[in-house]
């Protein structure tokens, strides 16, 4: 574009989030739902946290990894929830280019450390399940907080990373986004800048940010399921995979929406069904965390 058409271009000062739908009667039910979805988020993650915190027989690498778990979930949940909550509110669907950056960056890094994480949690139920004896002396409480930190700086470099690229995107119009938060395609759909560098770059980096510590995770449990499969007593089996199932279970559910919404083309008629996907992953992700670890898992049926 030339510069003189670049001057005739008024850039937007805000965009207004068109949320999950527009008919009136469906406000008030949405509200009620994503507002039982958040305190029960909040409650149940903080509850686990204070758990492990105060009950001993859980200071172990695996609680500590939930621990870290369950405050990413609730920093996760906290981006985007209050925000929407606030819009049914309120009616008010309009947000600042720089809130919507604001959003986008911790969404990203939350997003990311918990792919990482999960990778980090995953590794620890390997050496667990498939090299105990020298479990205690490989996961030790150093590395244990070396994963967890690279975890979240990870997480925090690649989101930065990503949103200093989208923050100099030119947006002249239109100002809607058709999502309930402020999301990387939605986003770039809106820019009047070129995309193709960033789109490209953006492709790049999801491979730190999300495919490495998905195959990583893949194949931490390809072992995993090997070792279990070569455990003769069914006792045993059963005990080894008791282990790690909540674990997995959190695995499936994340990567398996997460795969889909990003594999769905964002056509006019899928757009409804990716917006339903990202508000599992987005929403309904860290809801489950505390379902699934309480009622999986004995010992922390044990410390409530």
């Amino acid at each position: 574009m030339e510069r003189g058409e670049w001057e005739n271009q008024t850039l937007l000062m805000e965009f207004l989030l068109l949320g999950l739908g527009d008919a009136h009667e469906l406000q008030a039910p949405l509200f009620l739902l994503c507002l039982t979805i958040y305190t029960v988020t909040m409650v149940g993650n903080i509850l686990i946290i204070l758990l492990v915190v105060t009950d001993p027989h859980l200071h172990t690498p695996m609680y500590f990894f939930l621990v870290n778990l369950s405050s990413l979930e609730t920093c996760y949940s906290s981006t985007i929830l209050p925000r929407l909550l606030a819009s049914f509110l309120t009616g008010d669907r309009t947000i600042s280019v720089q809130g919507c950056m604001a959003q986008f960056f911790f969404f990203g890094t939350f997003a990311t450390s918990e792919c990482y994480l999960l990778a980090a949690m995953s590794y620890d139920r390997y050496l667990a399940i498939c090299q105990p004896l020298l479990y205690a002396s490989l996961m030790n409480w150093k590395v244990c907080l070396q994963l967890v930190a690279g975890s979240w700086i990870a997480g925090l470099i690649i989101s930065t990373g990503i949103t200093s690229f989208i923050s100099r995107q030119r947006f002249c119009g239109p100002s809607a986004i058709d999502h309930f938060f402020c999301e990387e395609a939605p986003l770039l759909e809106l820019s009047c800048s070129d995309t193709g560098m960033i789109r490209i770059l953006i492709i790049i980096l999801s491979f730190p940010d999300v495919v490495f510590p998905f195959l990583f995770t893949l194949a931490s449990y390809v072992c995993i399921i090997d070792a279990i499969l070569r455990i003769p007593s069914s006792m045993g089996r059963h005990k080894a995979f008791s282990t790690c199932s909540s674990h997995l279970t959190m695995v499936i559910v994340f990567y398996g929406t997460l795969i889909i919404v990003y594999m769905l083309p964002r056509t006019a008629p899928l757009r409804q069904l990716n917006k339903m996907f990202s508000f599992f992953y987005t929403v309904l992700t860290p809801l489950m965390n505390p379902l699934i670890y309480s009622l999986r898992n004995r010992e922390i049926k044990g410390a409530l």
